[in-house]
């Protein structure tokens, strides 16, 4: 039953964030080649999208009815405006679109998350919850290779949402029915008290929603750089399956690692490494800087995710929804900020690197919020 929940969640995460979310990345160069998209208006509808993953999971942080509603609508919702992607044109278009998919999004990973979190627990496999995000790096990988053959075969973008859309049909498919029903997320008058932040509480969501500014330029436009760097090459698509690969490697080797120092220690050290792959992308010449922040800052990613929202279990163990959805909605706020920061940035000098300058130092200040442990725990309310 454990392995039936983490697969659920796994494949639910590849259709919310892999493909619902990130499928976008792979597309910009299509996009902006077809005309549909500048490089600085494909920034706003990035940032559309993380207005929408913001809303969504506040409002995931705090639903107290139709819980298991909203998190059946982010699944299929991703699924279906995927599809729908293919038949918008412009960026006003495909920007309502993005915010609606972020709400979805939002809704999805925060709602998955507490479940899948629950459920393990019960069961008590809750090393499997791990696993659970390696669904969005895996999601990155498989939309990365798509991409490689989508733009081989000189496909549009049209063809390109259509496979999308296609692939996450399937995967819901597969796992329907393993999805919770109602009542298994809501439990009325089973209510902790109220979540008091602490000041390691309020270091940690400051860090996290720097790692969302950090992480979301080069997750955004590492294909569009490669493609501006190298155009008309196919290896320059491969830049973003390395992201996602690297990801999924990245939440291996955090399980492996869960007994070496603490994990606010790891968190940061993961950050720290993310700004050096930021650094890279932006300093380094050719393709080594890219490869090298696809692998740096794919591979903290999900480590990220995985350790932020641990270290806030660690911390407030008896508030995982709220939690979850406090930490996803400031990170959505760095998110936010970030695609804002990218088309400023290439507005006024017409490049994205002094965007990446900004976005490596806000993940080393990220990192040293979280290096030192507070010790202080959540005390509840009387």
């Amino acid at each position: 039953m454990a392995l039936r929940i983490a697969l659920t969640g796994f494949l639910a995460l590849i259709v919310v964030m892999g493909i619902g979310r990130f499928a976008f990345t792979p597309q910009v160069p299509l996009m902006v080649g077809e005309g549909q998209l500048t490089l600085t208006s494909a920034g706003l509808v990035a940032a559309a999208n993380y207005l929408g993953y913001l809303v969504g999971a506040w409002d995931a942080m705090r639903a107290q009815r139709h819980v298991e509603l909203r998190l059946w609508a982010g699944v299929g919702g991703a699924v279906l405006l995927t599809l729908l992607s293919a038949f918008v044109d412009g960026p006003w278009p495909h920007a309502v679109l993005r915010f609606v998919i972020g709400c979805m999004s939002g809704w999805g990973l925060v709602l998955m998350a507490a479940w899948t979190n629950e459920q393990l627990a019960h069961f008590g496999r809750p090393g499997l919850s791990a696993a659970v995000f390696a669904g969005p790096g895996a999601g990155i990988a498989i939309s990365g290779l798509l991409a490689v053959w989508i733009h081989g075969a000189g496909l549009s973008a049209q063809q390109g949402w259509l496979i999308y859309g296609a692939l996450a049909l399937l995967f819901i498919a597969l796992i329907a029915r393993n999805l919770p029903r109602r009542g298994h997320l809501h439990r009325p008058g089973n209510q902790p008290a109220p979540l008091r932040l602490t000041r390691g509480l309020k270091k940690l969501v400051w860090s996290y929603s720097l790692a969302g500014f950090g992480y979301i330029l080069p997750a955004t436009f590492l294909s569009q750089m490669a493609a501006a760097r190298f155009p008309g090459s196919l290896f320059a698509q491969f830049v973003w399956p390395v992201f996602g690969g690297a990801s999924v490697i990245g939440i291996a080797l955090s399980i492996l690692l869960r007994g070496v120092l603490q994990s606010n220690q790891r968190l940061a050290i993961v950050l720290w490494l993310q700004a050096a792959g930021v650094v890279a992308a932006a300093w380094l010449p050719g393709i080594n800087g890219l490869v090298i922040g696809a692998l740096l800052v794919g591979g903290g990613f999900l480590c990220a995710v995985q350790l932020s929202l641990h270290y806030g279990r660690e911390l407030a163990p008896e508030h995982t929804r709220y939690l979850a959805g406090l930490l996803t909605t400031g990170y959505a706020v760095g998110q936010l900020v970030g695609p804002m920061t990218s088309a400023v940035a290439s507005f006024l000098t017409g490049r994205l690197e002094p965007a990446l300058w900004i976005a490596g130092v806000a993940l080393v200040i990220g990192g040293a919020l979280v290096w030192r442990r507070d010790e202080e725990r959540n005390q509840q309310s009387q």
